[in-house]
């Protein structure tokens, strides 16, 4: 068994650890908010984040990086996206030399425009970076139910120990040695999920919502491919499989937030969705790869403020006709 540590006292990071220490894992979760980390240890519960749901009495939380990281022989690196590089200088101090670093976060860092595991390497160069991520609600993974996710490392053999190290219970992890795919899948699909959102919630349909993913899920792939991405990965379960989960249910933030867009709700008070934050930066990778993602750029118009819902509906179906599939993406060799 294992030493593992998760950065992050959300709804992921406390899902995870319940998994791991599920299997048996010596498992403690870092959190920056003291009273989150006190109701974890005394209450066994996370409320804000998981309502009523029994975590394991051996799960621990602390808001004291040195405590959380020290000794740990896996670090896995839950916070928020667009926070990843902060916690990554906080942990550096406290890291055992062969410590395996996982980015778990599904989003492009909107500053730099670096993946997480590009992020989390530039603080801790000295590191093994993997990636793990997939179609997955903390919900049902805290309750025991199947759930099945990528791991991705930088070699497939190092990436196929550690799945079978860290599957167990309910969970699944397949193995992969696309890192680049398996974050572009996670954090696109964000992007798309407000997309097909902003549909529901300005009540345009169920045939307009499967247009919108079918559609966006090729700019997802022609983009992905452009940034490194295999294409046979965005087929798997950090692509279609995490895209077509999150334009399915309102467990989803970034797909609730896109249907109180789309309904003219205030949105000011809802929990984070990482693809608010994303979708800037994405558009901006893919003007410069000179990738064409109408459904990419429709969203952002409308987060911004640009564009109302039912202008971009106009926007969109008044587009040129052309064929569905002009040329097949391929991946770089």
């Amino acid at each position: 068994m294992s030493r593992i540590c998760i950065l992050g006292a959300g709804a992921w990071g406390t899902a995870l650890a319940t998994a791991f220490v599920r299997q048996g894992h010596d498992v403690r979760i870092w959190g920056r908010n003291p009273a989150a980390c006190d109701e974890i240890n005394r209450l066994h519960t996370n409320t804000p984040y998981l309502g009523d749901a029994v975590l394991p009495d051996a799960l621990q939380a602390t808001p004291n990086m040195a405590e959380a990281v020290t000794g740990a022989e896996i670090v896995l690196f839950v916070a928020p996206a667009q926070s990843t590089g902060d916690v990554a200088s906080q942990a550096a101090p406290h890291l055992s030399a062969s410590a395996v670093l996982i980015a778990c976060a599904k989003g492009i860092d909107n500053r730099s425009g670096q993946m997480q595991s590009e992020v989390i390497a530039a603080q801790l160069p000295d590191h093994v970076v993997g990636v793990l991520s997939g179609p997955s609600f903390a919900a049902d993974v805290v309750r025991g139910l199947p759930t099945a996710v990528t791991l991705a490392m930088p070699e497939q053999d190092a990436a196929q120990a550690l799945a079978q190290s860290l599957s167990g219970g309910g969970v699944r992890l397949y193995a992969s040695d696309d890192i680049a795919g398996v974050q572009i899948g996670g954090s696109l699909k964000n992007v798309m999920a407000i997309a097909v959102g902003i549909c529901r919630g300005g009540g345009m349909g169920a045939s307009a919502e499967a247009a919108l993913i079918t559609r966006g899920y090729a700019e997802l792939v022609r983009l992905g491919v452009a940034m490194g991405a295999r294409a046979e990965t965005l087929l798997g379960l950090s692509g279609l499989g995490d895209l077509v989960l999150t334009c399915s249910s309102e467990l989803s933030r970034n797909f609730a937030y896109g249907i109180a867009v789309g309904s003219g709700r205030d949105v000011s008070g809802l929990k984070l969705a990482e693809g608010v934050y994303t979708v800037s930066i994405a558009n901006k990778i893919a003007a410069k790869h000179k990738i064409s993602c109408p459904v990419m750029e429709t969203a952002g118009m409308v987060l911004s403020g640009a564009m109302s819902a039912e202008q971009a509906r106009v926007a969109l179906m008044s587009r040129p006709v052309k064929a569905e599939n002009p040329e097949t993406p391929k991946s770089p060799d």
